[in-house]
């Protein structure tokens, strides 16, 4: 499994909070590419609820990492 701010970028809109089996299904129905789909389906499920994307990939960066401050502009 591997994950790239791209492919998870794409879980954005995911209908959080979700099961594995249900990310799966909105990553089919909405045509995601396959290797988000991949991805989910290697994930060791243990019937978890996962609550964002960042408790699938604990490094996937938050507004903050970019260090752009929108009161700025």
């Amino acid at each position: 499994m591997y994950w790239t701010l791209e492919l998870a970028s794409k879980l954005e809109d995911a209908p959080w909070p979700a099961t594995k089996d249900e990310l799966i299904d909105y990553a089919i129905r909405s045509g995601l590419p396959s290797e988000v789909v991949e991805n989910l389906r290697e994930i060791e499920d243990e019937g978890d609820i996962y609550d964002s994307i960042e408790d699938i990939w604990p490094d996937y960066p938050t507004k903050d990492d970019f260090f752009f401050h929108e009161d700025e502009y």
